[in-house]
């Protein structure tokens, strides 16, 4: 696949000392991509800063504007886990920019995948509310883009090991996207449950795999092997949206699953040769990740299977 790669060092603006949110996780990446010899096979590109309107795509325009005013008054925590400094909202632009830009040259035609190297993460971002490290969902805005673009049917797959209640809020009633989620369960944020199936028209178009503390590569394995398949080929989708939180690795030290680097290799090669089969565009975008080695590790893998494929 032709792939591009998304990053800005504005990126590396919001940070907090001590935060596990913090800039280290992208000069990480940058520094493991550098030395594999893996940044110089991709298409560079660089985020635009997206408006307030195109954030309001996704979320109350008084809430945009909230935390324009909170960061410009000198930040602070917008909840307890979630901070910001002067810095923030204009990065938090850039981050929904950097999406939107991938998705544009996604639509043009000039690749067939896209990986976004942003931060702030966005999952936990809801209509109005920031929450677990968050203050813009960036998949949620980017699948709204494509809604008001005329797209249909976009599927979004999220497989951070913490449950994207922002992003399956926003689609819980709309049947143009599908939001698939695997996750540790019960953990943060608390949703996630199998029984939430959406609502509405959106009933039957979200799915949640909830995994118990423990689960590695086998129960991986089979939600990536055999049921993400079957739901993908069944929604026949226009477009892959793909929320990659890191998480989930054995050596994070939040969270309590188990899967190894090579899991998340064989999780993304299924997705990306489920894409290659309908012929649909993929744009995956950072979520969490918070041990540096292994998150630059798996990064890493999935460009080179992003470039293989």
């Amino acid at each position: 696949m032709k792939t591009g790669f998304v990053y800005d060092d504005i990126y590396l603006e919001h940070h907090r000392k001590g935060h596990p949110e913090n800039k280290d996780r992208l000069i990480s990446i940058m520094q493991g991509l550098e030395g594999r010899g893996i940044l110089k096979e991709l298409v560079h590109i660089k985020p635009r800063r997206a408006t307030a309107q195109e954030v309001s795509l996704n979320h109350d325009p008084g809430y945009v504007q909230e935390v324009a005013d909170f960061c410009s008054a000198g930040g602070g925590y917008l909840d307890p886990d979630t901070y910001t400094v002067p810095a923030s909202y204009e990065v938090a632009l850039y981050a929904v920019g950097g999406v939107l830009e991938g998705l544009d040259r996604l639509l043009r035609g000039e690749l067939e995948a896209v990986f976004c190297a942003v931060r702030p993460p966005g999952h936990h971002a809801e209509y109005a509310k920031a929450m677990g490290f968050c203050l813009f969902n960036n998949i949620a805005i980017g699948a709204q883009y494509l809604l008001q673009k005329g797209f249909e049917r976009i599927f979004i797959v999220d497989f951070d090991a913490h449950h994207g209640n922002g992003t399956q809020r926003s689609f819980y009633e709309e049947d143009r996207v599908f939001y698939f989620s695997s996750h540790e369960y019960p953990f943060y944020p608390g949703t996630g449950s199998k029984e939430e199936k959406g609502a509405g028209k959106g009933y039957n178009f979200t799915h949640n795999e909830p995994l118990p503390a423990g689960a590695g590569d086998g129960e991986f394995e089979r939600v990536y092997r055999e049921v993400f398949p079957r739901l993908f080929f069944d929604y026949s989708p226009q477009f892959l949206l793909v929320s990659a939180g890191y998480d989930a690795h054995r050596d994070d030290p939040l969270t309590y699953l188990n899967l190894s680097t090579d899991g998340f290799g064989m999780l993304v090669s299924s997705l990306l040769e489920s894409a290659r089969r309908l012929q649909v565009p993929v744009l995956f975008a950072l979520e969490g990740g918070y041990n540096l080695k292994a998150l630059e590790e798996c990064v890493s893998l999935t460009l080179e299977r992003m470039l293989e494929a």
